[in-house]
């Protein structure tokens, strides 16, 4: 079973309908235990410890912030699925997500690259949004607390229980890990959202590179460098350099908010709401088939990938269909060749200068090198705008009747006959 570790002699068989199957962590607030219950299915039991549950600010503290994470949008989060704060202890049960932590993937496999670094960024500052939404601090926001679960990332641990890896909390009034910790938590000044943006310029940092960029030995030195040094992050490359650079700045008041930030992963440069953005995030989060590889782009996900990628305008009804032959074309930067359009013809086969009739109307056009022939399902190609048509001539209506013609030239050869017949006479 990944991830649990077996259960000590004390340790309880069961909360509620859940039976206790291991243990998943410890940390300064209680003891996550791995559960299952009636039907088989896996839950992290997260029990508060006789300390907290005996004391009633902390209890207090303990059920505020379970509440404010019931909130949290359980897209890129561990979901709370029950909460049981009068039991005797206390103990909230949340979704498990089988997986590695990014710090034992990136010790195993190493740094992030590509798409999976796109994907991780995005998940994350997705997370992070709706965390800040809820109107949580997360406050340890590291490697360890992000989760890469078989259908993507996943952040857990925010104001719950903190497992206890070796590297968090200086002091019992500092909650974070120091490597990943803000100036602002260090010095104790007030702490805001903006605490997580600086943890995870980190943790996207450790990811790219491996390694923290103020260091991981001694936790005076590491404190020393958040506070006062800039961060070591000479080895990141490519777009995601800048963000993490804003991210990592010493004045909190510099850095993006959560959603600036995944605007910014997204490729967005105009505002828009909280909710539209991680939607959007979500939605990119969960894509497959992003372009992988160290160069692959830190913008937003392209939705289609290849050359079947769209053209920007949508060609009419009737343009969908494949072109083939002489006509096929790669797109709009490939001129179509040089060939005159064929004009419609009219039911008995003759041509027919006045177009369609009085009455007929012509489609609406669709761009600027496309037409519509009158009677016909399909568009005809041109070489340019089209030119407007002429004015068609008016013709006499005496001169539209069949026998005035053959008329006049019958009077026109008896008048010469005369004249002929006249000066025959005459001589």
């Amino acid at each position: 079973m990944p991830g649990s570790q077996p259960l000590l002699p004390n340790d309880p068989a069961s909360f509620g309908a859940y039976s206790v199957v291991g243990r998943l962590g410890k940390g300064g607030q209680g003891i996550v235990f791995l559960g299952r219950d009636g039907e088989g299915d896996e839950y992290a039991i997260k029990v508060l410890n006789d300390t907290w549950a005996a004391d009633n600010d902390l209890r207090k503290r303990f059920e505020k912030e379970v509440r404010a994470a019931q909130k949290v949008a359980s897209f890129c989060t561990s979901a709370i699925h029950e909460a049981n704060l009068d039991a005797d202890p206390p103990y909230v049960v949340s979704e498990y997500v089988p997986g590695m932590s990014l710090q034992e993937a990136v010790a195993a496999e190493g740094p992030r690259k590509g798409a999976s670094l796109q994907r991780l960024a995005v998940s994350t500052a997705t997370a992070l949004v709706a965390i800040h939404q809820a109107g949580i601090v997360h406050r340890d926001f590291k490697p360890g607390n992000v989760l890469l679960g078989p259908d993507g990332p996943r952040v857990i641990d925010f104001g719950i229980a903190r497992v206890d890896d070796g590297t968090a909390t200086m002091t019992n009034s500092i909650v974070g890990t120091p490597s990943y910790m803000s100036p602002e938590q260090i010095e104790g000044s007030g702490i805001t959202d903006r605490a997580d943006i600086f943890a995870w310029g980190c943790v996207m940092a450790f990811a790219s590179t491996g390694n923290a960029p103020f260091g991981s030995d001694s936790v005076p030195a590491v404190v020393h460098r958040v506070v006062s040094a800039p961060p070591d992050i000479g080895a990141i490359t490519g777009p995601l350099r800048p963000i993490i650079e804003e991210c990592l700045n010493k004045d909190p008041n510099r850095r993006p908010s959560a959603q600036q930030l995944l605007m910014r992963l997204l490729g967005h440069e105009s505002p828009a709401s909280t909710d539209e953005i991680k939607r959007e995030g979500e939605q990119r989060a969960a894509e497959s088939g992003p372009q992988s590889g160290p160069n692959a782009p830190y913008g937003a996900f392209p939705p289609h990938s290849g050359p079947q990628t769209p053209f920007p305008q949508q060609p009419p009804t009737g343009m969908n269909r494949p072109m083939t032959g002489p006509q096929q074309h790669g797109g709009f930067n490939t001129p179509l060749p040089q060939q005159r359009p064929m004009a419609p013809q009219n039911p008995q086969g003759m041509h027919n200068p006045m177009g369609p009739g009085p009455g007929a109307q012509r489609p609406p056009m669709a761009g600027p090198n496309t037409t519509f022939g009158p009677g016909f399902g399909g568009p005809q190609h041109t070489m340019g705008p089209q030119q407007p048509p002429k004015p068609a001539q008016q013709e006499d209506p005496l001169l539209s009747q069949g026998w005035v013609v053959p008329a006049v030239l019958i009077a026109i050869i008896i008048l010469l006959l005369l004249l002929v017949l006249v000066s025959l006479s005459g001589g």
